[in-house]
């Protein structure tokens, strides 16, 4: 990690010069206040802390002061787009200096390596060096002492260290100064020893510095990202930087938007840059006197702001000599004393912006003017003399009489858009009237007009016609708007009083039709249409012909009966909450109806569909979320690969022939009776819950994974015809499915890779054909299988069937004690066994075997004695793979014992809870890790020699008369009781 510090110091010359510049400093440092936001208390350079702290006294500008100027500059340019890393790369120092500011205006190119006499140029002209590494260097200065130290003239060496930052509101950092003697050692110097004292001024810094000459054109490029605060704080750095930053092009534009600028202030700027093309003073005090200086003083101004404020009838007047302005915004002002006429009149201005003003009457005469907005003024007549004006904004200016506008408008010939809404008095003979004047009319924006109908008004140019919360407007207007060939957009929104849309326009793109609450067909045909919103719309019938519509949302139509569409491009349509849309929708989106490239379809809460049925060849995927009345289903779409049926708890019959499904979840259809299923591409199929489903004729080549829980009808044809069609089968789980039976699992051998197979639940009398089809089984569940006899499991344990099992679950069964015996004893290769529930298990003692289980040598009969090389040979040694043995709720299990002679070195989990009468444990189990005792309440001794056990729970564990517990538990134990 590179710790970077940058560092300033001037020589003695540099002082001088910069005292020779106080004057020059206190204009830039004026010209800084006035940019500062009047309501930022904070906003100033200077630091709050006294320079006198750091050994500085004077006038308070001392080095401190200087080096926190130049560091906030430098943020401030790096921040901008002036992040100068190339000196961090090349490696430790880099410095920063100015350029020569000869008459010839040449710019200087210091070496790198340069000698005594490029630095002499440098101190010639005032350079600041920045030094930076990760080590400390001295940088040696002198300084004048005014705080009575006797050593004035003296030569010091000043450490530079970065410190603390200050409030976040100056955005300034500082470093912490630290004064030595010159002669002091330096301890950041070389091996050598050599002493600072000797090499103040020397060329030893010199070695310390990169040099990296700013030119003028870089330096002004840098200085392009500043705003003008930053431009002032730079300008007090040197004289070089001073003058770069007060070229004209950074100072074209002067904003004091709400600034508290005072008229002798302003005055100054305006001196200072008399080429300035644009201001704002919209929020300052005194803007009338303000804009009268500027517009004398500025005669290259083209672009003037106003507002918050009273202009008198001298601005107006005064106006006309602004020969370059342009533009001329006024926003929130009173022109003149409020009740008389006020004259524009100008012969170059081009955009004019009169916006919340408070005026009697405006007469604008203004040849080349192009745009102008009077919007939410109230005047109360405005007469026009602009021949090329091309955009109007007369919007909410509601005391402008309809003949006003009508005088208004008609006035601009060229005029091509228009705004005129919330203008109440505006009648159907005005706009008649503007359409005959202005041929080229493109935009028109009538919303809030009541009294428009739009009878007889022909706008054949329009392409965006706005007419929001228009009472008159009903379907005899769409006559007129037919008229509009050219049209674009239509928006209808909240127009009460329409009932129905018929419109045959080519070049329509968007249509908008919110809350028109007696609206009841749409019927549209255009090419181009490619956007249609439709919403809380009482609408019946929809009728729409593109070729450029691609997405359709039609939420919540709840009136919704019938939808014909011919739209060719069309691939994503949403109907969600219509509930009125009948089985016909089904036919709109099949092959042959219109929608040939359609390719999502969303038809949730469409609570009126029955039996729905799609052929489509496009069609991927399809969502009937919540339709709660379909009961029949039929899909023919050998692309579909997302289907959604959530909610669709009233489906009897389901086709699914073909599909391109991966996946299918039914088990959310409790009804299902009858189920065909075409999937090439199927991997994976839940029928969990479809307790009725007796008839299914499943062809997934490809199915590994099976799930037909509580398929209480499924019967042995229906498995052998699946596991023929399903060969990679590899988990079947069948639980609570009664009428399987020996045939049914006999077909199981049709599955070569069946590992997972679940019977539990089941009327099973003996597993034989599950010994004799399922060879590759590694996981077998017999939960609650009753019915088994007590010699069911002799072929496991004798017989050496299943080879590859290695999880068996027979909880909850009934099988007699010395078949579980025998199972445990025999069944060494099984890693997971479950007896929970079996009532007919009593002690657990592996004690002694009957000869079965050998005794181990003397060595490991005990885990105290064990070393790192024979705990390896023990394992090694070990037959048993018992991994994991639950025993929860077995109620007439007393004991367990578990001697090393049993040879369970890979048991890590004991599940013995609520074993009620459980009374003794005794394990010694090298890696066993969990056992949980919890609800053991008869409980009362307890002996472990587990050296890896880390939880053992003994929750509500009563101990009558003896707890016992070997001090041979190694392990971090988490003990819980």
């Amino acid at each position: 990690m590179k710790i970077w510090c940058f560092c300033l110091c001037f020589t003695r010359e540099e002082e001088d010069d910069r005292e020779e510049l106080g004057e020059e400093d206190k204009g830039e440092a004026m010209a800084e206040n006035v940019f500062r936001d009047k309501d930022d208390p904070v906003g100033r350079i200077k630091n709050e802390e006294e320079p006198e702290q750091l050994g500085f006294a004077g006038n308070g500008r001392g080095l401190d002061e200087q080096l926190r100027l130049f560091e906030d500059d430098a943020v401030a340019i790096r921040d901008g787009a002036a992040h100068w890393e190339g000196a961090a790369h090349a490696g430790s120092l880099f410095s920063w200096f100015g350029s020569s500011r000869g008459s010839e205006g040449e710019a200087s190119s210091a070496s790198a390596t340069g000698g005594v006499e490029d630095r002499g140029h440098d101190y010639h002209h005032k350079r600041f060096k920045a030094h930076s590494d990760s080590h400390d260097y001295h940088f040696p200065t002198s300084v004048a002492s005014n705080a009575g130290n006797s050593r004035s003239s003296a030569e010091r060496v000043y450490h530079f260290s970065q410190g603390s930052s200050i409030p976040p509101e100056n955005q300034l950092f500082y470093h912490s100064l630290t004064m030595t003697d010159g002669g002091d050692e330096n301890p950041s110097e070389s091996s050598d020893g050599k002493d600072d004292g000797d090499e103040i001024g020397s060329l030893k810094t010199e070695d310390f510095e990169v040099r990296m000459d700013l030119t003028d054109d870089l330096l002004h490029m840098v200085f392009s990202f500043l705003d003008h605060i930053n431009l002032c704080q730079a300008a007090r750095v040197c004289r070089q930087w001073r003058g770069a930053s007060a070229h004209d092009d950074f100072w074209r534009c002067l904003n004091f938007e709400n600034r508290n600028i005072s008229i002798e202030q302003f005055e100054d700027m305006c001196r200072r840059y008399p080429n300035a093309t644009e201001v704002n003073i919209s929020g300052a005090p005194s803007i009338h006197l303000l804009v009268m200086k500027a517009v004398s003083s500025l005669r290259n101004l083209e672009v003037l702001t106003l507002g918050r404020g009273q202009l008198g009838d001298t601005f107006f007047h005064a106006l006309a000599d602004c020969y370059l302005l342009t533009r001329l915004n006024v926003n929130d002002a009173t022109l003149g004393n409020g009740i008389q006429e006020i004259l524009i009149n100008h012969d170059g201005l081009r955009h004019l912006q009169l916006t919340k003003c408070r005026v009697m009457r405006v007469s604008v005469r203004c040849p080349q003017l192009e745009t102008m907005s009077l919007k939410r003024s109230n005047m109360a007549q405005a007469v026009l003399n602009c021949p090329l004006l091309n955009e109007l904004d007369i919007g909410a200016c509601h005391k402008l009489s309809d003949a006003a506008v009508r005088s208004a408008v008609t006035s601009c010939s060229q005029l091509e858009s228009l705004d005129m809404s919330n203008c109440s008095c505006v009648s159907d003979e005005t706009l008649r009237e503007i359409a005959l004047t202005c041929p080229n009319l493109h935009f028109l924006n009538a919303s809030y007009c009541p009294n428009i109908s739009l009878e007889s008004v022909r706008l054949p140019m329009l392409t965006v016609l706005r007419l929001h919360s228009c009472e008159g407007i009903t379907s005899a207007s769409m006559a007129a708007i037919s008229h509009s060939y050219m049209l674009e957009v239509l928006e209808l929104d909240n127009c009460n009083l329409l009932t129905s849309v018929s419109l045959d326009l080519p070049h329509l793109k968007c249509i908008r039709l919110v809350h028109c609450r007696k609206f009841a067909d749409l019927n549209l045909r255009s090419t181009t249409l490619s956007t249609i919103m439709v919403s809380n719309c009482p609408v019946h019938r929809i009728n729409i012909t593109s070729n450029s519509l691609q997405k359709l949302a039609l939420q919540k139509q709840e009136s919704l009966t019938t939808l014909t569409l011919q739209c060719q491009t069309l691939q994503e349509v949403d109907l969600t909450d219509c509930e009125s849309l009948t089985n016909s929708i089904c036919e709109v989106f099949s092959d042959g109806g219109g929608c040939p490239m359609l390719k999502s379809l969303v038809l949730d809460n469409c609570e009126s569909l029955t039996a729905v049925r799609f052929c489509s060849a496009s069609l991927f995927s399809l969502s009937l979320v919540g339709c709660r009345a379909i009961t029949a289903l039929e899909l023919t779409c050998p692309y579909l690969e997302q289907v959604c049926l959530d909610g669709c708890d009233h489906l009897e019959r389901a086709s699914f022939c073909p599909v391109g499904l991966q996946s299918l979840n039914l088990g959310i259809c409790p009804k299902l009776n009858v189920l065909s299923i075409e999937a090439p591409h199927m991997v994976l199929l839940e029928l969990k819950g479809c307790g009725v489903l007796s008839d299914a004729s499943i062809n997934c080549p490809l199915l590994t994974s099976l799930d037909a829980s509580f398929c209480s009808q499924l019967k042995d044809d229906c498995l052998s015809a699946t596991s023929a069609s399903c060969p990679l089968i590899e988990s079947l789980i069948l639980m609570s499915c009664p009428s399987i039976g020996s045939d049914g699992l006999y077909s199981l051998r049709c599955l070569p890779h069946l590992t997972v197979l679940d019977l539990s639940y089941t009327f099973l009398l003996n597993l034989q054909p599950v010994f004799d089809s399922c060879l590759q089984l590694k996981v077998l569940k017999l939960q609650a299988c009753k019915y088994l006899a007590d010699s069911s499991l002799e072929p496991l344990y004798k017989g050496g069937a299943l080879p590859s099992l290695q999880e068996l679950d027979l909880s909850y069964g009934t099988l007699c004690q010395s078949a579980i015996e025998e199972l445990l004893a025999c069944c060494t290769h099984l890693t997971h066994v479950s007896l929970n529930g079996c009532v007919n298990m009593h002690d657990l003692n592996w004690g002694y075997g009957g000869g079965q289980i050998s005794e181990l040598p003397s060595i490991y009969t005990s885990f105290s004695t064990f070393s790192a090389d024979n705990n390896h040979e023990l394992i090694e040694q070990a037959n048993r793979l018992l991994q994991n043995l639950n025993c929860v709720g077995c109620l007439n299990i007393r004991k367990v014992f578990i001697p090393p002679a049993a040879r369970c070195f890979h048991l890590s989990s004991l599940n013995l809870s609520l074993s009620s009468n459980l009374k003794e444990v005794d394990l010694a189990c090298f890696n066993l890790c969990f056992l949980n005792l919890s609800n053991c309440c008869s409980l009362e001794i307890l002996k472990l020699e587990c050296p890896r056990l880390t939880s053992l729970f003994l929750q509500v564990c009563i101990f009558h008369s003896m707890f016992e517990v070997l001090n041979h538990c190694c392990g971090s134990c988490h003990l819980k009781i």
